[in-house]
């Protein structure tokens, strides 16, 4: 059975540098539940940096690539019009007027690929509870998870985060 101390703050200042004290006794966290983004946490914490800007420029080019081929299948494909003399398909007669399309498309597709992203990844769907092991944490406190081993690191993070200012410190077996 796994055991967590679970340090209450209720400044972001006292959780980093809670979150600093207890990286510098060679302890991880486990995560850090907050009600807004804390700047700097990641690296306090030790995450790697994310890749969700490579999902973002991979949604932008599908959404290009859908709208390039949607234009290509409308105006060349299905329903050829020739208008004022020009050919269809030609790059410096027609590009200009398929600039919007490409660009809104890409946005479009963008966007709604990271909310996807950011729901799959935070699993917030409806049905599923929530992993927020404290309620506070949505409106003004933080929480600070931190795994511990044995009863000695039990006693030294509980102490660790006493002394850094944290509200409130439990233990609690998962």
């Amino acid at each position: 059975m796994a055991t967590y101390i679970h340090a209450l703050y209720n400044d972001d200042d006292r959780l980093i540098d809670g979150a600093k004290k207890v990286r510098e006794q060679g302890f991880p966290i486990k995560e850090v539940f907050s009600p807004f983004p804390v700047h700097g946490i990641d690296k306090v914490m030790g995450l790697s940096r994310t890749r969700i800007s490579i999902c973002c420029f991979i949604y932008g080019c599908t959404g290009f690539l859908l709208a390039f081929w949607m234009i290509w299948y409308m105006l060349v494909k299905d329903w050829p019009i020739d208008i004022g003399g020009k050919p269809n398909f030609t790059w410096y007669h027609n590009i200009p007027s398929w600039i919007p399309v490409l660009f809104e498309a890409t946005i479009f597709c963008s966007a709604h690929g990271m909310a996807l992203t950011l729901l799959f990844r935070s699993w917030l769907f409806p049905g599923v509870t929530p992993k927020n092991p404290d309620p506070r944490t949505t409106d003004d406190h933080f929480l600070m998870v931190l795994p511990a081993q044995n009863e000695e690191d039990e006693l030294k993070l509980i102490a660790t985060a006493n002394a850094t200012g944290a509200v409130e410190v439990k233990r609690v077996h998962a």
